[in-house]
């Protein structure tokens, strides 16, 4: 059960003072919306360079393929870098708690799994159940690309084999890892308050109440905590 007091202490901290019910609450701070987009460029300028290795008539177009192959590379290879530097010192502390966050499923999450996404999360949390399953996607995704992407480019150590099923792992995942961004790109943009959020960090907390309660209360049993007038 939320507490009134608390909930009204949250709203006007958050908002810098005003009515309650009408504030703001910090849902991604800077090092976590940094290392977001800088991964979404990165994952851009890899898609980019793709193109032309893959596609004869791409290639015809911007030409300087060894070029465009190390820009692939050695994007590919930076790719973890700046969630490594997001995590890595004490200002990575909100987003180490997501990511734990992110690995916990309740027993309403695990309901919706199962029903293929058919029986709604009553008691939503930060992440809902397909952002958890997203974000597992793409870290997944990250360590076989790498792996693969290696195994292509420094191939002469490794057996015939390996560099075909390296191939055809590198060319699959690159699909799906495009289907699944484009898919994240439309479900942002049909949530704008999501959107906004990665953007300025912050979420209504009338947005917060709808979409996330669970860890809307946890925001407020912390300010109530830290002794927020």
């Amino acid at each position: 059960m939320s507490d009134p007091l608390a909930l009204g202490s949250l709203e006007t901290a958050a908002a810098g003072g005003g009515p309650a019910g009408r504030g703001w609450v910090l849902r991604f701070d800077a090092v976590e919306r940094a290392a977001h987009w800088a991964n979404a460029s990165l994952f851009l300028v890899l898609v980019a360079t793709a193109l032309p290795l893959y596609f004869p008539a791409v290639e015809a177009v911007v030409g300087r393929r060894a070029l465009v192959a190390d820009v692939h590379t050695w994007c590919g290879v930076a790719l973890p870098v700046p969630l490594a530097l997001a995590l890595a010192g004490p200002w990575g502390a909100r987003l180490r708690r997501d990511l734990r966050r992110m690995n916990r499923w309740g027993a309403d999450e695990l309901r919706w799994l199962r029903s293929a996404g058919t029986r709604p999360v009553a008691h939503a949390d930060k992440f809902n159940p397909g952002q958890k399953l997203f974000a597992a996607f793409t870290a997944g995704s990250i360590l076989v690309m790498l792996a693969s992407g290696a195994v292509l480019r420094w191939f002469r150590p490794f057996p015939l084999g390996f560099r075909t099923g390296a191939t055809f792992v590198h060319d699959v995942l690159a699909t799906a890892i495009v289907v699944a961004i484009v898919g994240h790109v439309l479900v942002a943009l049909a949530h704008p308050s999501s959107l906004r959020s990665m953007v300025t960090g912050r979420v209504s907390t009338g947005w917060a109440r709808r979409h996330a309660p669970a860890w809307l209360e946890e925001q407020q049993r912390d300010a109530y905590a830290a002794g927020r007038p």
